[in-house]
């Protein structure tokens, strides 16, 4: 994969900052409480620059929601992975990555602003569907030719697909930071237990 210029480093840093800005003062204020000018000031910017990057809050706040991991943090762990991994492997690991506690937690805030503020919604799907692609992007990268298209699209919808229920709840799955206190059905599951039963029914091909 190529590596990240200082510039895409620095627009990439940029942008986060504004998006963190954006997510925090929704969870303090409601989407209602503030404006742009609040965020930019939070952040530490122009006006004109969050125009270079959002056009307008509701999709800076959705974007904030997922900015927990770096580019260089993303590349890190793709070095880790052996060259000889399978692709399934692979979006292990990537899944791993993407859906620790903290990204899931900030994922369930935005689900719940989108559910009390409906222009959220959009926003939220959008950054969900964000994630799925840049994992189809890795995959299809990693790949590099030596695994049919259809075995990655498939794999990466399979996983995706259940992201969704997951936030939501429709899974009966304890997530992180969750205790059986907080979640009232019974039989519900662990995340990781989550994770590894998804995956075995991947390797065995459903």
């Amino acid at each position: 994969m190529t590596k990240p210029t200082l510039r895409h480093l620095k627009k990439e840093a940029t942008e986060q900052s504004l998006a963190i800005a954006a997510f925090e003062l929704a969870l303090e204020h409601g989407l209602d409480g503030f404006v742009v000018e609040d965020i930019v000031q939070k952040a530490g910017y122009s006006r004109r620059t969050f125009a270079n990057y959002f056009t307008c809050k509701e999709e800076a706040i959705a974007m904030g929601a997922t900015s927990v991991h770096s580019t260089t943090e993303f590349e890190n762990l793709l070095t880790k992975i052996p060259p000889n991994a399978s692709l399934l492997d692979v979006l292990y690991q990537l899944i791993k990555m993407q859906l620790t506690a903290n990204l899931i937690g900030r994922l369930r805030e935005l689900l719940l602003l989108s559910q009390k503020y409906p222009v959220l919604e959009p926003h939220f799907l959008g950054v969900v569907h964000q994630m799925q692609t840049k994992a189809q992007e890795t995959l299809l990268d990693l790949s590099n030719g030596n695994d049919d298209e259809i075995y990655t699209y498939l794999l990466i919808n399979a996983v995706y697909g259940t992201i969704l229920p997951l936030i939501d709840g429709r899974l009966n799955v304890l997530l992180p930071g969750q205790n059986m206190n907080d979640h009232q059905r019974a039989g519900a599951v662990t995340f990781d237990a989550f994770l590894e039963t998804m995956f075995v029914y991947l390797r065995k091909g459903f």
